[in-house]
């Protein structure tokens, strides 16, 4: 199994996906072991010290004018995790709270928090049993970082609350911890406040997000072109040269892919009716700009991401020269904003993908394909429904689209008075990506059966390979009406399992 190593210099988005998503190891660095270890004894010395230091001996928040004594302070830790879990609703998904803990842990790492050096070896611990904290969908609201969810994580550490087993079943963690030879750990001052502060649970899902997006990106440019193919477009407009005088790096990047997968076609530039057609519409013909337009905000969104996984996310922070400072590294704001952007391009995606599939279906507006590519229209409702489907995605893309990040309600008694909403940003995004795999689906299921349905012109090898092994992979073509929804499930899976990429790739090489 792959081992992740995590030091004092932060982790990558690999490190992530790998913990997260593939279950990989998670060991700490003599690095990081050292750094713990000298930073916890900067906060034992200011411990010891009558002075109050937020965090060591103060309370938190709101309550933070309270000078705490020494014989409370391992109770005001405890206490400050068990008041904090208060999240509500549904669970969170697994590969969420495993990246949530993991990028906590990053931070903890850094040497900035206090941590002592067995905290987190045992939040590793529990990574590696396969131990996932029960965390709920509401309770952040993403300033002074997430607290409710990590709050959660932080519970489980100590025994309590409930954790999902490597099974999947939901158990006391306390029971699971004993299972796997794991001691609970009893939180001393600072502990609890740091295990608390980060903006890692919407950074992990903006890191799920850009990889999940990045495969999407591909397979509309691939949906594009068969659509293209499908109404008998021309590739003229996908040509280097017009994009380089718009050098947007996306937008090239979307044409070049657009034209390995058309390359060879037969079906491109021609006209049932030898009428000459000027231009294509714009969903077909501004397919680069708008899909290259996404692909460069997922460049920014992932210069974002860089930064906050070298980040140390704390309140107050330890540094190497002694002095443990208070200040606002825990703002969400950077990752909510990305997220928000990324929701509005994915909306935008879906939408013109939703255009190209209507056009396909209009027999006004397909040049020479059959209503609604219906086998006998009239007695055969086609596609029809298919399209409403993918409209219904769409519009709740556009609802997602509206910013989380704009929203700012205060908290801890004016404490806490402009807060990010990032945890809503990430949550609503997932949404989002969820729906726009379904949309791009429809809209290969509705191409591949037009391409098909032109006899006599041969589509692109690319083409070929890709309506092959969708159709091994049980999405079905053209004939009579049948149980829809099975043919459109398939065609799903074939897009979140990365099938159209590896299949259009087997032909065109690695697409960009």
């Amino acid at each position: 199994m792959h081992t992740v190593v995590v030091g004092t210099a932060g982790v990558t988005a690999h490190d992530v996906l790998a913990v997260a998503r593939a279950g990989a190891r998670v060991e700490l660095s003599e690095e990081a072991v050292a750094a713990l270890a000298a930073a916890r004894e900067i906060v034992d010395a200011l411990a010891a010290k009558p002075d109050p230091v937020y965090g060591v001996s103060t309370g938190f928040g709101a309550l933070a004018t309270r000078h705490i004594s020494p014989e409370l302070r391992a109770q005001l830790q405890r206490n400050i995790v068990r008041s904090h879990a208060a999240g509500m609703g549904p669970h969170v998904e697994r590969e969420v709270v495993r990246a949530l803990m993991f990028l906590r842990l990053k931070t903890v790492c850094s040497g900035h928090t206090g941590v002592r050096p067995e905290v987190a070896q045992t939040m590793a611990d529990l990574l590696n049993a396969g131990i996932t904290p029960v965390v709920h969908e509401y309770g952040s609201l993403g300033c002074s970082g997430d607290l409710a969810p990590l709050s959660h994580c932080a519970l489980a550490l100590m025994g309590d609350g409930d954790a999902e087993g490597p099974d999947g079943v939901v158990r006391p963690a306390g029971e699971l911890l004993r299972e796997h030879g794991i001691r609970p750990v009893e939180l001393r001052e600072k502990e609890g406040l740091a295990l608390l502060n980060g903006t890692d649970g919407m950074l992990g899902m903006l890191i799920m997000a850009l990889a999940d997006l990045d495969s999407l990106y591909k397979s509309a440019d691939i949906t594009a072109a068969l659509s293209l193919e499908g109404l008998l477009g021309t590739d003229k407009v996908l040509a280097p040269e017009l994009h380089a005088i718009r050098p947007h790096p996306g937008q090239a990047a979307s044409a070049a892919n657009m034209l390995a997968v058309l390359k060879g076609s037969q079906l491109t530039g021609h006209h049932q009716d030898d009428a000459p057609r000027v231009q294509d519409a714009y969903s077909v013909r501004c397919a680069p700009q708008v899909a290259g337009a996404g692909r460069d905000t997922m460049a920014h969104a992932g210069l974002v991401a860089e930064r906050e996984l070298a980040a140390a996310v704390d309140n107050p922070v330890v540094l190497p020269d002694g002095r443990v400072e208070s200040n606002g590294n825990f703002h969400g704001a950077p990752v909510a904003y990305v997220l928000d952007f990324l929701a509005i391009a994915a909306a935008d995606l879906g939408s013109i993908a939703e255009r190209r599939t209507d056009r396909l279906l209009d027999k006004n507006r397909s040049h020479g394909l059959p209503p609604f590519l219906a086998d006998d229209a009239g007695v055969d409702s086609g596609l029809m429904i298919a399209q409403y489907t993918q409209a219904a995605l769409v519009s709740e893309m556009k609802r997602l689209a509206v910013p989380a990040s704009a929203d700012s309600i205060p908290s801890s008694a004016m404490q806490e008075d402009h807060v990010s909403m990032g945890w809503s940003a990430a949550r609503k995004l997932r949404t989002a990506v969820d729906n726009l795999t379904r949309i791009i689906a429809v809209e290969l299921y509705a191409a591949a059966r037009a391409v098909e349905l032109r006899e006599g012109l041969e589509p692109a090898p690319a083409s070929r390979a890709v309506i092959a092994a969708a159709r091994a992979a049980g999405v079905g073509g053209p004939g009579p009406d049948r149980f829809l929804a099975p043919d459109l499930a398939a065609a799903d899976a074939f897009v979140r399992g990365g099938g159209l990429v590896a299949a259009a790739e087997t032909v065109t090489g690695p697409l960009r």
